[in-house]
């Protein structure tokens, strides 16, 4: 399969990256941007690059296109002429509608993603809206993609805001977490490296307990909280200072800003 990405800021480059660590051909990805500097470090590994989005295209089984939502409506304008009939787009600007896509380019199959930068060591975690008219082997293509960077989920286009918070901003949101808790080390006596490395695999060690076992975070909780240990004392202090309500509203603060 060849991909063009278009655009190579933080999604664009991570998902070059990841794509990359997975095992894909260089020659098999093209990818774009206006400056030619920050092509130069994908150019090296041998990847196409190049300046022109419509001769990236020309060749393309799917576009993805990894640009900010105000300049979609142009990309899209400028690529379609060169674009085969049969390539999938992928768009992963937040904000942007299925409908306001097929206004774009017309009754093609059309997708929105949103993943997160963790694409770039394959741990995304992708949410997937498909157009009416893509079909099941459309729908493999997409998820087979990003599945070669993390996890995915198809979704309804409904949700899609609130997994842009949950997945995208999310991940931010899990790092000042952990830099809280390493500057907390540091005060107890680490080095801010050892700090860095002993709680970037502890939050490492719990999602994936979650995720590999399915069991509610609760559940694993129980399982290192004793009766007037360290572990409650120190969770019942997180949630006086309002830990977990701070978590929800930052969430539902983030959504109303996407709506």
């Amino acid at each position: 399969m060849k991909i063009t990405i278009l655009g190579s800021g933080n999604i664009g480059s991570a998902m070059v990256a990841g794509l990359l660590r997975a095992g894909f051909a260089p020659e098999d990805i093209s990818l774009t941007d206006i400056s030619q500097d920050s092509l130069a470090s994908f150019a090296s590994q041998g990847v196409r690059t190049m300046q022109n989005n419509a001769e990236a295209v020309k060749n393309a089984n799917m576009a993805v296109l990894c640009v900010k939502p105000f300049l979609i409506h142009d990309i899209i304008r400028e690529i379609l002429p060169s674009l085969p009939a049969d390539a999938l787009i992928v768009s992963v600007a937040a904000g942007i509608s299925l409908d306001q896509l097929t206004l774009y380019a017309g009754k093609r199959p059309l997708f929105r993603a949103i993943p997160n930068t963790a694409m770039s060591v394959c741990q995304s975690m992708t949410c997937i809206a498909a157009s009416d008219n893509a079909d099941a082997s459309h729908l493999d293509a997409v998820l087979s993609l990003f599945s070669s960077v993390g996890k995915t989920m198809l979704i309804d286009e409904s949700l899609m805001n609130a997994a842009t918070v949950l997945a995208s901003c999310g991940t931010a949101f899990a790092l000042r977490y952990l830099r809280a808790a390493m500057i907390a080390g540091v005060e107890t006596g680490f080095r801010p490296s050892a700090a860095q490395t002993l709680i970037a695999q502890t939050v490492l060690g719990a999602a994936t307990l979650v995720a590999e076992t399915g069991n509610h975070p609760e559940v694993e909780i129980d399982k290192v909280t004793t009766p007037k240990g360290i572990t409650i004392k120190g969770l019942n202090e997180m949630e006086h200072a309002g830990f977990s309500s701070a978590v929800m509203r930052g969430i539902r603060a983030s959504c109303e800003v996407m709506h």
